[in-house]
């Protein structure tokens, strides 16, 4: 299947998803979507932390494993047979 091809589908497919919406939710994605196409350039700078709720810390790695070593709490209960 051609390139084009299945971009046609996918967009028939969205289609089907959004015909049956408001005019005013209509009008919203329109303008998100518009939104993505102006912001398109400054978006490719996203870095993992963004994506995955990475955080900075003054703390070495060191000090965080050991703070998280010391915080375990082990509470296991061996039932008798």
């Amino acid at each position: 299947m051609k390139t084009t091809e299945v971009n046609t589908k996918l967009l028939e497919n969205y289609f089907g998803l959004i015909r049956n919406l408001s005019p005013e939710i209509k009008i919203n994605l329109i303008e998100k979507i518009a939104n993505t196409l102006k912001g398109s350039a400054s978006n490719n700078n996203t870095s993992i932390n963004d994506a995955f709720g990475g955080w900075k810390s003054d703390k070495s790695a060191d000090e965080i494993i050991s703070e998280l070593r010391e915080n375990r709490n082990f509470n296991r209960q061996i039932e008798q047979l």
